[in-house]
C-alpha cells in the first residue's frame, strides 16, 4: 500500500519561511503528479500548488511568487517552499499524489498533513 508523509511543519512569524517535504513509499511504478492543498479552519481544502512528472508546476493566485514546489525524482519526494508567510496561509497542509500503481493503473492517495501557523 502506498503511504505520503508530510514534515516540516511548525509555528512561524509574519514574513519568515518554511520548507514541507512530503515522502512516498510503498509499492507502485511511477508518481505523476504530487501537489499540495491545505485547509483551515472551517474552509473548505484549497489546491495549493502542483507538479507533474514533466516538472511542469501550477500555483493558486494567493502563493504565486512566495512559494515554490519541486521534487526529487531519486527519493520519491516533494517540498514545497514557503517564504513571506502570511497569517492567512495558515492552515493543515496535505500532500496529495497521482501514482502508477502499475504502468496502466493510477490511482489518489492523500497524506495525514501537517500544520503551519503563522502569527501577526
Amino acid at each position: 500500500q502506498v503511504q505520503l508523509v508530510e514534515s516540516g511543519g511548525g509555528l512561524v512569524q509574519a514574513g519568515e519561511s518554511l520548507r514541507l517535504t512530503c515522502a512516498a513509499s510503498g509499492s507502485f511504478f511511477k508518481i505523476n503528479v504530487m501537489g499540495w492543498y491545505r485547509q483551515a479552519p472551517g474552509k473548505q481544502r484549497d489546491l495549493v500548488a502542483t507538479i507533474t512528472s514533466g516538472n511542469s508546476s501550477t500555483y493558486a493566485d494567493s502563493v504565486k511568487g512566495r512559494f515554490t514546489i519541486s521534487k526529487d525524482n531519486a527519493k520519491n519526494t516533494v517540498s514545497l517552499e514557503m517564504n513571506s508567510l502570511k497569517y492567512e496561509d495558515t492552515a493543515v497542509y496535505y500532500c496529495k499524489a497521482l501514482i502508477l500503481i502499475t504502468d496502466r493503473h493510477e490511482y489518489q492517495f492523500w497524506g495525514q498533513g501537517t500544520q503551519v501557523t503563522v502569527s501577526s
